[in-house]
C-alpha cells in the first residue's frame, strides 16, 4: 500500500508512473502541457532547434500565448511575436492565440479549458502556478526546460515538501483572495515556501469563487512556492465541467499525509491588505496606508484581471471620477472578459470614470508598456510583483492590492478603502 501523500505528491507520482513518491526524490514525469509566451518562446524555440528534433512531441499539448508585448509595442517585440507565430504554424500548434483571440495567459488557459484538475504543467513563466487553483500541479520553468518539454513531453522534478495553509471562519467584508495571499506572504516572507508546494484549504477557501482561488494560486511563487494547490470541490467541478478539453482527474490529499508545516489562520484576522515597496511580503493593512499618494492605478494582470475583479472595480467606480492627479488603467485579462464587461455595462462605468481601458496584455505589470512609471512616481496595482523598477523607473514605487482598493485609491488620489469614499 502506498504511503499517505499530499495532492502534489499524488499528481507527480501518477505522471512518473509510480505508486508513491516522497519529498526530495528525483523523478521524470510525463507532461500534459508546456506553455510559453512572446518573451520566453523565442529562447525556447532556439534551444528546441539545437536539440535536433524536427517536430514537437505533441502539437496539442503545447500552448503559445503572446501576451507580454502584444499588440506589439516596437520592432523588437514584433520580431519576437513573429518567431512565435511562425513556429506555431510550422509545428501545427493547436493552442496558439493570435492578437484578437489571445489574453493574459494565466487567465486565458483556464477560461478556455486547456488546463484542468490532475494535470502536470510546466510553463516558461513563473506564474504558471496559477492552475493549482484547479487542482493541477503547475510550475514555472526556464526556457531551456520548456524547449526540452517541447521536444520530449517530459521533465525532471525534485518532489517538493508541502506546506498546508488552513484558513477557517468568515472573511471580513471586502476581503478577497488577493488579500488572503498577500497576508500569507507577509506572514511567511518571499522565501517562506522556497521550493515547496503550498496547499490552501479551510472553510474560507471553500467559500471562494474560482476567480478568487486563481488569484491565490497565482501568487504562490511570490512566497517562493513551487506550486500552489487548492483541492477540487463542487465549485471547481462546476467551473471545469463542460469547459475542459480533456477529462480531468481529481487528487485529494490523504488525511494522514505528512506536511512540512501546517499554518492555521483565522479568516477574521485577515484585513484588506496592501504590499508596500519593494517586496510582496512588505504588507500592511490598507487602513494604515492612507497617507500614500499615488500617480497611477492599474487594474488587471494574471492575478486580478478576471470578470469578478472587473466587477469589484466597477462597483467602486460607478458614479465616480478618477482623481485628476491619477491615471487609472483597466485591463480585462481576456477577450471574453472584455466582451462581458461591455455586456454588463462595466465598460461604460470605467470610461465614465475617466479610466483608460486596454486590450488584454501583461504590458504594465512587467514595465513593458501601457503604464510605465516615471522617476519618483507611485502606482497601486492589482498585479503580483513590486520589485525595484518593476513597472518603470528604478525610483518609482509599486503597491499591490485588490481591485476594489485599487479602484478606491484611483478616486481618492491616495491609497484607501471603498468605505473612505462615503
Amino acid at each position: 500500500m502506498a504511503r499517505p501523500m499530499t495532492m502534489a505528491e499524488k499528481i507527480l507520482a501518477a505522471h512518473a508512473h509510480l505508486d508513491e513518491v516522497e519529498p526530495g526524490q528525483l523523478i521524470e514525469c510525463d507532461l500534459d502541457l508546456v506553455l510559453s509566451n512572446d518573451i520566453t518562446s523565442p529562447i525556447a524555440i532556439k534551444n528546441f532547434k539545437k536539440i535536433g528534433v524536427e517536430k514537437v512531441f505533441d502539437p496539442t499539448k503545447i500552448a503559445l500565448v503572446p501576451d507580454h508585448y502584444v499588440p506589439n509595442k516596437d520592432i523588437k517585440s514584433a520580431e519576437q511575436a513573429k518567431q512565435v507565430r511562425e513556429f506555431a504554424r510550422e509545428q501545427g500548434i493547436t493552442h496558439y492565440y493570435e492578437v484578437g483571440c489571445m489574453g493574459v495567459e494565466h487567465a486565458l488557459l483556464p477560461e478556455q479549458g486547456v488546463v484542468g484538475a490532475g494535470d502536470l504543467i510546466i510553463g516558461a513563466d513563473s506564474h504558471t502556478c496559477t492552475y493549482g487553483a484547479l487542482g493541477a500541479f503547475s510550475t514555472g520553468v526556464g526556457s531551456t526546460d520548456a524547449a526540452v518539454g517541447y521536444a520530449t513531453g517530459k521533465a525532471w522534478f525534485k518532489v517538493p515538501e508541502t506546506l498546508l495553509f488552513k484558513i477557517d471562519g468568515e472573511l471580513n467584508p471586502g476581503v478577497t483572495g488577493k488579500d488572503i495571499i498577500l497576508y500569507i506572504i507577509g506572514m511567511i516572507g518571499v522565501d517562506g515556501a522556497l521550493y515547496k508546494a503550498m496547499e490552501f484549504t479551510g472553510s474560507a477557501i471553500r467559500g471562494l469563487s474560482m476567480d478568487q482561488r486563481l488569484s491565490i494560486s497565482n501568487m504562490a511563487i511570490e512566497a517562493g512556492g513551487k506550486a500552489g494547490l487548492i483541492e477540487v470541490d463542487d465549485i471547481t467541478r462546476a467551473y471545469m465541467d463542460g469547459r475542459t478539453e480533456r477529462p480531468y482527474t481529481e487528487y485529494h490529499s490523504d488525511p494522514d499525509a505528512k506536511y512540512a508545516k501546517v499554518y492555521e489562520i483565522k479568516a477574521s484576522d485577515i484585513p484588506p491588505t496592501v504590499a508596500f515597496p519593494h517586496l510582496p511580503s512588505n504588507t500592511r493593512p490598507v487602513a494604515e496606508a492612507r497617507d500614500v499618494k499615488i500617480d497611477q492605478s492599474v487594474i488587471g494582470s494574471c492575478t486580478n484581471g478576471r470578470l469578478e475583479d472587473m466587477r469589484q472595480a466597477a462597483a467602486v467606480l460607478k458614479g465616480r471620477k478618477v482623481h485628476p492627479d491619477v491615471r487609472c488603467i483597466v485591463i480585462p485579462a481576456t477577450q471574453q472578459v472584455y466582451k462581458q464587461c461591455i455586456a454588463e455595462g462595466l465598460m461604460d462605468i470605467f470610461l465614465d470614470a475617466n479610466c483608460a481601458v486596454s486590450t488584454p496584455t501583461c504590458g504594465p505589470c512587467l514595465g513593458g508598456y501601457m503604464g510605465i512609471l516615471a522617476a519618483g512616481e507611485r502606482s497601486i496595482s492589482t498585479s503580483n510583483r513590486n520589485f525595484v523598477g518593476r513597472m518603470g523607473d528604478p525610483t518609482s514605487e509599486v503597491y499591490l492590492s485588490s481591485p476594489a482598493v485599487a479602484a478606491a485609491s484611483a478616486v481618492l488620489g491616495h491609497i484607501g478603502l471603498p468605505e473612505d469614499l462615503d
